[in-house]
């Protein structure tokens, strides 16, 4: 497999022998590509792949070749500068990246998924508020990777989801009445909640709600280990 000059961004890097870095690239016609950037991290780095340019955040387009999994980079060009994120807007990039490595298949193409990946960090580094961006991008994923389900509509019953009734998560059929008792056991939601971020509206307890929900399902597919993203939103400064 060749491909040249394809867009898209660095979301992991690690070191590699005694030069060279491990680079997982989420490009917009390929998906996920890990490739070896040779000498990236001595004086003379093949074709320009240096370790200060595969940073994440930064669009760039890369070239590589190989019929493994693992590629070889033949070229890297920044398309424009880094995009500049603060606070903890990094660690909300940080986390989409980790989701990306955690949950996508090699060289598996997500067009959507990629256009809505970029667009959310436009908005972080514009300083937009991260919360609502990253429940939209969750979303986005688990609809992309297979995952998604009805946020309107009953999993078993196929209705309409009550406005004032409770939902609770199910793994295999999505959102489901939640039975007398059931706040005991397992988190539920409010189906008026459940309508609004639907509707992709965030407003109220929806904001709250959406954050709990996408929690639980992520958790469902990400298994045991947790996100080291995560547990930086919680470091004191």
């Amino acid at each position: 497999m060749k491909a040249t000059l394809e867009s898209g961004y660095v979301i992991h890097t690690r070191p590699w022998r005694d030069t060279s870095l491990i680079v997982e690239f989420f490009s917009r016609e390929h998906g996920r590509v890990s490739m070896v950037a040779r000498g990236a991290k001595g004086r003379r780095s093949r074709g320009g792949s240096s370790a200060a340019l595969l940073q994440p955040f930064t669009p760039l387009q890369c070239s590589w070749s190989g019929r493994s999994q693992l590629k070889n980079l033949s070229a890297c060009e920044a398309l424009a500068p880094a995009l500049s994120l603060a606070g903890e807007r990094v660690y909300s990039g940080l986390y989409m990246n980790e989701l990306l490595m955690r949950l996508l298949h090699h060289e598996d193409p997500h067009r959507v998924l990629f256009d809505h990946y970029a667009a959310v960090l436009a908005l972080l580094a514009d300083g937009a508020s991260s919360e609502i961006p990253l429940r939209r991008f969750e979303l986005v994923l688990l609809e992309e990777l297979g995952y998604g389900f009805d946020l309107a509509c009953d999993g078993l019953s196929g209705e309409a989801l009550d406005d004032q009734g409770w939902y609770h998560y199910h793994e295999e059929h999505g959102l489901v009445e939640a039975p007398p008792g059931a706040a005991e056991r397992l988190p539920r939601y409010r189906g008026h909640d459940l309508l609004s971020i639907s509707r992709g509206d965030f407003s109220g307890n929806a904001r709250q709600s959406a954050k709990r929900l996408m929690r639980q399902v992520l958790a469902a597919h990400l298994g045991d280990r947790p996100l080291k993203s995560r547990e930086l939103f919680k470091r004191p400064d």
